[in-house]
């Protein structure tokens, strides 16, 4: 089992944020300037907690997202929910554990648990168990 915490503000930046664009006449899908943010932070903060050897077999994700406490939401623990929609969060975030090696492919990722928050210490609780 591998369990982390990534501290800090989770990107609400998603997959879905993607755009297209039309050069020569056929649709080319870029990255805007966000989402390569978000994802080159996600890529540095998860680098130091990957498996020395990618994960084989079926994998269970657990994903706890905290989001800063905000007007209106002061309560730590309360469940968000407003956007980003959790299964866009997730998309980011497991592409870029397989980038980094957590396991060879995310289809591995056979059962997974997803609650996003508000908190008093915002950040991405990760755990990753072999089944």
């Amino acid at each position: 089992m591998i369990e982390f915490f990534l501290g800090g503000s989770p990107p609400t930046v998603t997959h879905q944020h993607q755009q297209v664009t039309v050069r020569n006449g056929k649709p080319v899908f870029y990255e805007p300037d966000r989402l390569k943010a978000a994802r080159q932070q996600l890529t540095f903060q998860l680098k130091i907690h990957r498996p020395a050897v990618p994960i084989t077999g079926p994998v269970r994700l657990l994903t706890k997202w905290c989001f800063p406490l905000c007007a209106g939401h002061k309560i730590d623990g309360e469940y968000k929910t407003t956007r980003p929609d959790t299964d866009n969060l997730q998309k980011l975030l497991k592409d870029v554990m397989t980038k980094v090696g957590f396991w060879q492919d995310d289809a591995q990722v056979a059962s997974e648990i997803i609650e996003k928050f508000y908190a008093r210490i915002p950040g991405i609780y990760i755990r990753v168990e072999k089944l």
